[in-house]
């Protein structure tokens, strides 16, 4: 019975602070989910391409080590996987919040856990009729 309930319900979480990274994971995991750990945008869309049916949540560090950061990454899965729920966090956000997609959320360090938590719980309920549409 419980399986049902496991599927499509993984986390993918996108931050080059290790430590905050594991912190992030461990929240989510006690919540439910399966997580999968990042620490670059461009680990992230590997990541996507290749588990994306099982992501229904990216919580992802506004700035990153490597080429893109967490905006450019929020465009590229907003174009491939318009469903998902995408969250951006930052404690220097700087001018990039201008260059949010749409539908893309924010959330600024230190976050709280519940805002984390209700996001989450959204993602699991608004991209699981994408997926059994077979959007990917």
């Amino acid at each position: 019975m419980g399986e049902s309930q496991n599927l499509s319900q993984a986390a993918l979480i996108v931050e080059d602070d290790a430590d905050q990274r594991s912190l992030t994971a461990m929240l989510l995991q006690e919540h439910g989910f399966e997580t999968i750990e990042c620490e670059s945008a461009e680990a992230a869309l590997a990541t996507m391409l290749l588990r994306g049916r099982e992501v229904c949540l990216v919580f992802a560090d506004l700035r990153l080590s490597g080429v893109m950061d967490g905006v450019d990454l929020a465009h590229e899965l907003r174009m491939r996987w318009p469903h998902l729920i995408v969250v951006l966090t930052s404690g220097n956000a700087g001018t990039r919040l201008a260059d949010l997609p749409a539908g893309v959320e924010y959330m600024p360090k230190p976050w709280q856990l519940l805002n984390l938590l209700v996001a989450a719980d959204r993602a699991k309920l608004t991209v699981r009729p994408a997926r059994c549409r077979g959007l990917f």
